[in-house]
């Protein structure tokens, strides 16, 4: 199901459900959300000045989605960065009671992989894997990319690699799934690891070794996470070690697959990242270096 585009006068809250929020940074941003024309509630983990790695206590952080997701006059949550800590907040959750609440707008990533899932599982609900306020990324391509997938979704469609590199050439139509990488492989043997079956896969990470990716992309082939997906995205590998050798290893361990794989598409820890959703039927053509959406991303 796709949650419903938004609308000037809209609400949008803020949440935190990992990491501490660098406030400066949300004060940057700020202004451009209410450019928008959107109302702006931050909640309370937003402001909170957190521990060492969480914005608040695991069941302060679910309180504080829940409470967004369950007021009616909020259309949309958007994390306002990620970090570490969704998986630990998920089972404290009411997904009953925000099922009932209804349909509504999730955006965020990286950490926030899993909270997406969390919402396709238990909500059937499709999503934004997007970037997000409290960063150095959200510039103005991304913020402007991020709004136009909120407001204009038609004008959002057709999505293009920005330094496009077929690693197996051809063409996939699926469901786009995925996210960060390794959100993905430490979901797995939980209710919402999901899986690639019928899918466009979409993966990035940050600041994680070329061993490790290939550990964690391993992990997902041999758990059959991939089996049945249709075609595989790569985005962005932020300070992931010599970018040669993250290609030649993502090539050496998705290529068997046999399935359409194109890399340098420019999402995720990136300046400039688009805005992609999950749980929207998308075409992949490796040669146009492209992702159509079949519909827009939000109703």
């Amino acid at each position: 199901m796709r949650p419903a585009r938004l609308s000037a006068g809209d609400t949008v809250a803020l949440v935190a459900p990992s990491g501490p929020v660098p406030q400066d940074l949300l004060d940057a941003a700020l202004p451009v959300l209410g450019g928008w024309g959107v109302k702006v509630r931050i909640g309370a983990g937003v402001r909170a000045s957190g521990g060492s790695y969480l914005s608040a206590p695991d069941q302060a952080r679910a309180a504080e989605f829940a409470e967004a997701w369950l007021d009616p006059e909020v259309r949309c949550v958007l994390a306002a960065r990620g970090g570490y800590g969704t998986q630990r907040m998920i089972d404290l959750v009411d997904w009953a009671a925000l099922r009932a609440a209804g349909p509504k707008v999730l955006a965020g990533s990286s950490d926030v992989t899993a909270l997406h899932r969390a919402v396709h599982t238990h909500l059937g609900l499709a999503s934004l894997l997007s970037p997000m306020p409290a960063s150095v990324l959200f510039d103005e391509p991304a913020s402007e990319h991020l709004r136009r997938t909120l407001f204009e979704p038609d004008h959002a469609r057709v999505l293009r690699a920005r330094e496009p590199d077929v690693v197996v050439p051809g063409r996939a139509l699926g469901v786009l799934v995925g996210g960060n990488l390794s959100l993905l492989a430490s979901g797995l043997g939980t209710a919402e690891q999901g899986s690639a079956r019928g899918g466009i896969v979409l993966l990035e990470d940050v600041t994680e070794s070329p061993y490790r990716i290939d550990r964690m992309v391993t992990q997902l082939l041999r758990s059959g996470w991939f089996d049945g997906v249709r075609g595989i995205v790569l985005g962005s590998w932020a300070a992931c070690g010599d970018p040669a050798e993250v290609r030649e290893l993502l090539a050496e361990r998705l290529s068997p697959l046999g399935v359409p794989v194109l890399s340098g598409f420019g999402f995720g820890h990136v300046a400039g990242s688009p805005t992609l959703p999950l749980g929207v039927s998308a075409s992949l053509d490796t040669e146009l270096g492209t992702l159509t959406l079949d519909s827009p991303a939000l109703d």
